[in-house]
């Protein structure tokens, strides 16, 4: 069974048991839930759980997702180099950019 890259729509016991699954296997805990607010994506990227944050190159590739993700609907973000949140990813988008979070963290820190 492979490690999951991301954990969406799910209990608050599912999400607590990946949590601790990221940090045994030293991965970022990347959450993806509905806002009920607009219907759309609320997405969590939390790298307290790996002993690494993200670097320069990192947070200019994730203000690239960013750009592009405005074009769908999103509503607003916060990155800093330990948590990142993204508010209004479309559900068709949510799955792929769940993914690129998590390939562009290995991309970095494999």
């Amino acid at each position: 069974m492979s490690f999951p890259k991301y954990l969406g729509d799910s209990k608050m016991f599912e999400y607590d048991k990946h949590y601790r699954d990221c940090k045994q296997f030293n991965k970022p805990f990347i959450k993806a839930k509905v806002n009920p607010k607009h219907g759309n994506y609320l997405v969590n990227i939390d790298m307290m759980t790996c002993d690494y944050n993200f670097s320069s190159d990192e947070i200019k590739e994730l203000e690239k997702f960013v750009i592009i993700e405005k074009n769908f609907n999103l509503d607003a973000y916060n990155i800093d180099e330990e948590i990142a949140w993204f508010d209004g990813v479309v559900p068709e988008n949510v799955d792929s950019f769940c993914k690129k979070l998590f390939d562009l963290t290995q991309k970095y820190h494999s």
